[in-house]
């Protein structure tokens, strides 16, 4: 798995996961336990079942930081992570807060370690390397952040440079019906195709935007070309 744009500039995604984790951390330390109760952008799914997921995904990046050759594959339990998921969106505020806080520490620990970012690892049975990792949690953070329906985060709050690289890490994951295609072009140059066939759409739009479409949590009227055409939420 690769991105166009060249090589993930770490540094700089690294400072864009922790600014947008620190905005994370300050809109849920304020959240009640009946805030957190109450319903996200996910079916079936409230803020608190968002936050669980958040801070086991960075348990899982943590993982592969410490051991690469382990990779990160495709969830293959999916009622243990059911089960999982639902006991830790029970838990008390102060407690969900403190392990959102402690899981991304924790990750962030785990990265500081790391020597060589271009060491080869497995994502969802591609290859790339390390270097993935930050832009990975940079969706997932981002993303998540939009479920929890709070003001803290909007995809027009998002870095410009950093919004070029989710729109590529959604790009890369897009499957979209046989036999159709549709081209994407962003305000940052950023094109590409998705699908095979009769190109039936062409959109346009900032970055930010067609990420935030692309990836479940924008409608249409967000981005050019795209009129009665929506995705389902994207993990």
């Amino acid at each position: 798995m690769s991105l166009p744009g060249g090589p993930v500039p770490v540094d700089a995604a690294r400072r864009w996961v922790g600014d947008a984790t620190s905005r994370l951390l300050g809109e849920t330390i304020g959240m009640s336990d009946a805030e957190l109760r109450e319903p996200s952008l996910l079916p079936g799914w409230s803020r608190a079942h968002v936050v669980t997921h958040i801070a086991r995904g960075a348990d899982r990046l943590r993982h592969v930081a410490t051991n690469p050759e382990a990779g990160l594959g495709s969830p293959t339990d999916a009622d243990e992570r059911f089960e999982a998921l639902e006991r830790g969106a029970d838990r008390p505020g102060i407690e969900l807060q403190l392990d959102l806080d402690t899981s991304a520490s924790d990750m962030h620990r785990s990265w500081n370690e790391v020597a060589d970012w271009e060491t080869p690892i497995q994502i969802f049975d591609k290859p790339c390397s390390l270097a993935m990792l930050p832009i990975i949690r940079l969706h997932e953070v981002c993303i998540h952040h939009l479920d929890l329906r709070t003001t803290g985060c909007d995809p027009d709050s998002i870095d410009p440079d950093a919004s070029i690289w989710l729109l590529r890490w959604v790009l890369s994951k897009m499957v979209y019906p046989a036999g159709r295609a549709m081209t994407v072009t962003a305000t940052s140059g950023t094109t590409a195709t998705i699908g095979s066939g009769r190109v039936s759409r062409n959109v346009s739009g900032t970055d930010a935007h067609l990420w935030a479409w692309l990836s479940g949590r924008a409608d249409a009227t967000f981005v050019d070309g795209a009129r009665g055409l929506a995705f389902d939420p994207l993990a």
